[in-house]
């Protein structure tokens, strides 16, 4: 009898802590760091050497050739009933000398709060990537596609390499109704009594089912032309070096697909950005002057990939970027034409070595210095053509 009864209450304690467990369960929450390291040895012809048709190759160790070096800590925290707690801290630093790529910010990648909710979606709140680059840059070579931030369309005048980040923002993204998942976002401008001056919004759509991806999205950024009321604690801002064009109202357009077959895939996107009031676009790891009425670019990529084996992938993808610049005493038509291989090697899912090579070509450009050949971080040409070769390991944490 008296075994039966401390059987009994073995078996009530037992339940106890479970249903105290469960009852406490939702308030657990887990912190995670990661990060990659991107470093190369980069070759690039015709390096500008500040005399004017006069340039020289160069070789040179760099930091984030495909991907950006980074590092972050990503939380969450149950709340029960489906819902959590999320926040994200990521930044951004040179892997060559340890710099960060933000001066003056503690986290100038990202660095948000928000609740994700299984039966709603997610909100998030403070800093963050906008669409082109979380929706259409993954169907591209560039940005979060296999080629990365060296394949970049020219002064990345469509956001989709991550170089810029949206402040002060506010963003909803949808669950994911069979493959379909849909999202907006808003960047307030902090500005009393100028609620539109540097404020941001886009929307994106994406399709995944199959072998079949789709994406399209939109970005505007609306910005005052007058230099007196610049704004630099807006939406966008080029205060720590993290906007990619400067001037006026700014408007960018995104549409993409891949097809996978086997062990390869076949892709295309059609991204056009359209600036106003242009001051400044985004050259040689600074920005670079260009002033003038309107900056239209219509980017046309088509990209493939192949994987020899599990471990040992091919890459190719050649992009038509056809350019519109007016101003006060001008109105050129540039022309780029860039090609991009890539061989990648993986030693294991964190760490891998990869030979990437681009030219460029650029026609039209009228002797305008800013319409040099000219790619990602590294020196710009001193003319229209440019030859760059890559050899780097990545490691992701």
């Amino acid at each position: 009898m008296l075994h039966k009864f401390a059987k009994m209450l073995k078996h009530v304690f037992s339940v106890a802590l479970l249903s105290l467990f469960a009852a406490t369960s939702y308030a657990q929450s887990s912190v995670t760091l990661y990060g990659i390291i991107d470093t190369s040895v980069v070759y690039a012809s015709n390096e500008a050497t500040g005399r004017a048709g006069v340039g020289h190759s160069g070789v040179e160790m760099n930091s984030s050739s495909v991907n950006a070096t980074q590092f972050g800590f990503r939380g969450k925290e149950d709340l029960g009933g489906g819902l959590n707690a999320i926040f994200d801290l990521e930044d951004g630093f040179n892997s060559v000398n340890g710099k960060p790529n933000n001066p003056g910010d503690l986290f100038g990648r990202q660095a948000f709060v928000g609740l994700t909710s299984t039966r709603y979606g997610t909100v998030t709140l403070g800093r963050r990537y906008a669409f082109m680059s979380d929706y259409v840059s993954p169907l591209s070579a560039e940005g979060l596609g296999w080629g990365g931030n060296s394949a970049d369309h020219p002064f990345d005048n469509d956001d989709m390499i991550r170089h810029q980040s949206i402040q002060n923002s506010v963003r909803f993204d949808s669950l994911n109704y069979h493959g379909l998942a849909f999202g907006g976002m808003y960047g307030f401008s902090n500005e009393a009594g100028q609620f539109s001056n540097d404020r941001f919004y886009s929307f994106g759509v994406k399709y995944a089912n199959g072998p079949v991806s789709l994406a399209a999205a939109f970005e505007q950024t609306d910005r005052s032309a007058n230099p007196a009321e610049l704004n630099t604690t807006g939406a966008v801002t080029n205060s720590d070096n993290d906007a990619v064009m400067t001037g006026g109202r700014e408007q960018i357009w995104g549409i993409g697909g891949k097809y996978s077959f086997g062990a390869s895939s076949i892709g295309f996107v059609w991204t056009h950005s359209a600036t106003n009031n242009v001051t400044s676009v985004f050259q040689g790891a600074g920005l670079a002057p260009l002033v003038g009425n309107d900056l239209w670019f219509d980017n046309f990529e088509i990209n493939g990939r192949y994987f020899v084996t599990h471990a040992l992938s091919l890459a190719a993808a050649y992009t038509l970027t056809d350019g519109h610049f007016d101003s006060a005493s001008k109105n050129l038509y540039p022309t780029w034409h860039e090609a991009v291989a890539q061989a990648d090697y993986s030693f294991s899912r964190r760490t891998d070595v990869y030979l990437e090579g681009l030219y460029q070509v650029v026609t039209g450009g009228g002797g305008v210095a800013a319409f040099n050949a000219s790619m990602f971080n590294l020196p710009p040409s001193a003319n229209n053509r440019q030859l760059l070769l890559a050899i780097g390991l990545r490691h992701r944490f």
